[in-house]
């Protein structure tokens, strides 16, 4: 049975979330407490990077936040990185700590993640904050999966207990709390990755599947379940400069009840998840 796929349009409900945050911000300073404050720390110029920094910049002015950029050449080493988060983290006009990764070779990202006190652990890498999803006591949570749990909701779904949720890659920055957030919502998750053997099977029986795995239309359309909910996180440039995502779109919503499009889909919900947290944690501060 031929589909056609509702789209779930990340970028007017990341602005949606935004101006929701900002509109908080602004009782915050009614009431005389401080804006939030998000510290952003980019070690060298990778133009990718660059672009997702200044994304999280704007996002941030545009809430009433403290932005403080931090901007330091490739050489920089592991120690000075490292003092300049002890002294964010002891600076109590900064709620939230962001160092964009991924991070020169000379520096190690576990020990600079892992350096950030939870509490201001924005991006939700720390293990301490991945451990409390695990165990079922979230505090601040993994952006991308949060961000995508947003989406789900957005499209009506509630509640997905029961529902198959699948799940393509086991990355540390999605697919590993991507799972755990499932495992909390009540699903019945299976997460596959490059050892993966017979991906098809698992693929087709999915009611949500999330891809991310960096690889161009790397599912195709066709192993999509009728009906089922379809999240590509995926943003690839192809050689002739356009972008597209990890799952084939057109064949895809052919099958699929609700997609997000690439680019405009998870992207602009991570930035937004991002600004959520901040807000959070200086909630958190405040207590």
């Amino acid at each position: 049975m031929k589909m056609t796929a509702k789209i779930i349009d990340g970028k007017a409900l990341a602005k949606k979330i935004r101006s929701q945050v900002a509109e908080k911000v602004a009782e915050r300073k009614a009431a005389g407490k401080r804006a939030p404050g998000l510290a952003v720390v980019l070690v060298g110029s990778d133009p990718a990077s660059q672009i997702y920094v200044r994304n999280k910049r704007k996002a941030c002015e545009e809430c009433g936040f403290v932005s403080k950029s931090y901007d330091l050449p490739a050489e920089t080493s592991e120690k000075e990185v490292l003092d300049l988060i002890d002294q964010l983290n002891a600076d109590d006009t900064i709620d939230g700590i962001l160092v964009q990764l991924p991070v020169p070779k000379q520096i190690n990202s576990t020990k600079i993640i892992e350096r950030i006190v939870p509490a201001k652990d924005v991006d939700g890498f720390h293990p301490y904050n991945v451990g409390r999803l695990c165990q079922r006591i979230p505090s601040l949570r993994s952006c991308t999966p949060k961000g995508i749990m947003t989406m789900i909701r957005s499209a009506g779904f509630e509640d997905i207990k029961g529902m198959n949720a699948v799940v393509v890659g086991a990355s540390n920055i999605v697919g590993r709390p991507m799972t755990m957030e499932f495992l909390l919502a009540g699903c019945t998750t299976i997460t596959t990755h490059r050892f993966t053997r017979n991906l098809e099977s698992f693929v087709r029986q999915a009611d949500i599947l999330v891809v991310a795995v960096g690889k161009p239309n790397f599912i195709p359309g066709d192993w999509i379940k009728d009906g089922a909910i379809v999240i590509d996180v995926g943003i690839n440039r192809l050689p002739d400069g356009k972008v597209t995502g990890d799952v084939e779109f057109e064949k895809a919503s052919e099958h699929a009840a609700y997609i997000t499009p690439v680019p405009g889909g998870v992207g602009p919900m991570t930035v937004a998840s991002l600004i959520e947290n901040t807000l959070e944690a200086c909630e958190m501060h405040d207590r």
